[in-house]
């Protein structure tokens, strides 16, 4: 837990408190049986009734003592526990915010949402049984010790040479069960991407009539989890017959020799019946022990799979020119440089060699077949990704010299996937800018020829969006995107074939009135629509993660195969 010290030193006065709080429970519990042990054999023996009335008055004001602190033990504890996996949870969440896609990709999505849900609630738990099963059972432990040395010292050897055998079974069966701890939370990641899958695509699903096949699915990856589960319960289970065995065997011995010393009056009746019942405060420490120490080797698996996240670094962060600079893009000029790109580990680059430079205020369409790394390309502009080889510059400057936040502020992206968020369209369209006026928003949503259906709507922009946006349909989406993106009146605006779902009616309004409002603005445009590469001043023609040809568009009707080839496809004929 030390390495979570930075979270937990904010509950130190519950973690200093609380062994106090455990200490005083322990031994309220612990004297009992010498109460016990008096009662017997010096009020019922000698048949003195006020001191069995004193004695037992001791127990319940003892007990009744106990009782509070344990409450109060409980309450600490619990409100503790409570609190860091709430802020573990949180310092998560941030460090995933700060990752790039690359990172995001390599962990998983569904990953990602175990460790900070199931991986976190086992770490919490073991906070919380560290403040009280982990000092409870030692306490528990050493005290019974004591008093059983106290009564008969001879008898104690019996159960202090249980306790190692006790110790040796349990750390051998937890060695062997700890590897099935990691690959239980791993197929609960496999299980969360099923489901997650499987929920993200239902209607994809049902229009196939799939759910049959995505059921076997599920049953097959949950039945996997259960073989696991199963596989780990089945080493750790021996942990409780084995020390019922050696606790039954040291519960005969201790009977068969003291029942002789009370025959010979070296001990008495009391003794006997208290020194079994601090056996019994033994069985039951050690059983707590092995609990506390079966849950933390579980989460340990656990934090190793945080630690993980907490201790990456960024792949794509603020270069130390970044932290420090002040620019600011001022015109949108764009310049790539012999620029080479590949995702992650992969073998192949996915873009070779492209250079190119767009003047500011330029309209550039960016044309190619499918997987010719288009949306790759666009990518790197505002660093999503950074290049691999050569070089990007904007307004002349390194997008590596720019500090991130500036450089996201001032480049409007609509990506190839609308994605809305639940909560009202107006909280939608003012995602990028908070501040963003009512005025503004109408203006936005009017050039994305969205405001009319918007004011159709029961409750206008304040109408409800389900998740993702579920209650509209894709145009709908598409131009509330496209007007959120026009809120931060953008240098740099990137469009992701994010006009697809819309007729070309509707896209061709779009588009004049982006030029109108945006005549300072450096648009690049993904498109498979000719009347949209028609409009641009210039077209960027990818083929196989090369740059084809560069030009106008009366000019690539003549020196350019693929352009010609999108043309000819999307002409009627007579």
């Amino acid at each position: 837990m030390y390495r979570y010290w930075h979270i937990l030193r904010k509950y130190r006065g519950s973690l200093a408190v609380c062994p106090l709080l455990v200490l005083v429970t322990v031994w309220c519990e612990t004297v009992q049986p010498m109460y016990m042990a008096e009662i017997i054999d010096q009020g019922v023996m000698k048949r003195d009734l006020s001191l069995i009335a004193e004695k037992g008055t001791y127990m319940v004001l003892i007990s009744l003592l106990g009782l509070a602190f344990s409450v109060a033990n409980v309450w600490v504890a619990s409100r503790t526990s409570i609190g860091f996996g709430t802020d573990l949870r949180t310092a998560l969440f941030g460090k995933i915010q700060q990752l790039s896609f690359f990172d995001l990709d390599r962990f998983g999505t569904s990953s990602l949402i175990t460790r900070l849900t199931n991986d976190i609630a086992r770490i919490q738990q073991v906070v919380l049984m560290s403040m009280r099963m982990m000092l409870r059972s030692p306490f528990m432990l050493v005290m019974a010790v004591f008093f059983v040395i106290r009564i008969n010292a001879q008898l104690a050897l019996i159960l202090v040479a249980a306790i190692p055998v006790l110790g040796i079974a349990v750390f051998v069966i937890l060695k062997k069960g700890f590897p099935y701890f990691l690959k239980v939370q791993q197929k609960i990641d496999q299980l969360n991407g099923v489901v997650r899958e499987n929920l993200i695509n239902i209607r994809v699903v049902k229009s196939f009539v799939r759910e049959d096949f995505e059921t076997r699915k599920f049953t097959r990856s949950s039945e996997e989890l259960k073989d696991t589960v199963v596989r780990a319960s089945d080493i750790i289970v021996t942990v409780f017959p084995v020390m019922q065995l050696v606790m039954n065997l040291s519960v005969i011995a201790i009977l068969w020799v003291g029942g002789y010393k009370v025959m010979e009056g070296e001990l008495q009746i009391g003794e006997l019946i208290s020194f079994v019942n601090y056996l019994a405060q033994v069985l039951m420490s050690l059983m707590l022990l092995s609990m506390f120490i079966m849950t933390t080797a579980r989460a340990s698996a656990s934090s190793r799979r945080i630690r993980e996240v907490l201790d990456t670094t960024p792949s794509l962060a603020d270069t130390p020119e970044g932290l420090t600079s002040r620019y600011k893009i001022e015109q949108g000029d764009i310049r790539f440089e012999h620029v080479g790109f590949r995702y992650g580990d992969g073998e192949n680059d996915v873009l070779r060699d492209i250079s190119f430079h767009i003047r500011p205020a330029e309209t550039i369409a960016l044309v190619g077949a499918t997987g010719s790394a288009k949306s790759s390309m666009v990518q790197l502009i505002p660093r999503l990704y950074d290049v691999t080889a050569g070089e990007i510059r904007i307004d002349g400057i390194p997008v590596k010299a720019y500090n991130l936040r500036e450089l996201h502020a001032c480049i409007g992206m609509v990506l190839q996937k609308n994605e809305l968020f639940t909560g009202t369209i107006l909280e939608n369209l003012r995602w990028g800018k908070p501040d963003a006026s009512l005025e503004d928003v109408e203006e936005a949503c009017r050039v994305a020829q969205v405001h009319d259906f918007i004011m159709g709507l029961g409750e206008r922009y304040d109408t409800l969006l389900g998740r993702g946006g579920i209650n509209l349909s894709g145009g709908q989406k598409q131009r509330i995107c496209i007007a959120r993106a026009l809120l931060r009146k953008p240098k740099i605006l990137i469009l992701d074939d994010s006009t697809s779902a819309v007729d070309s009616e509707t896209e061709l309004r779009i588009r004049e009135n982006l030029n109108r409002m945006l005549k300072d603005t450096t648009v690049l445009i993904i498109t498979q629509r000719i009347n949209t590469m028609q409009s641009a001043d210039r077209v960027i023609v990818l083929e196989d993660g090369e740059v084809e040809t560069i030009g106008t568009p009366e000019e690539l009707l003549v020196t350019s195969r693929v352009y010609q080839e999108i043309y000819s496809s999307q002409q009627i004929p007579d």
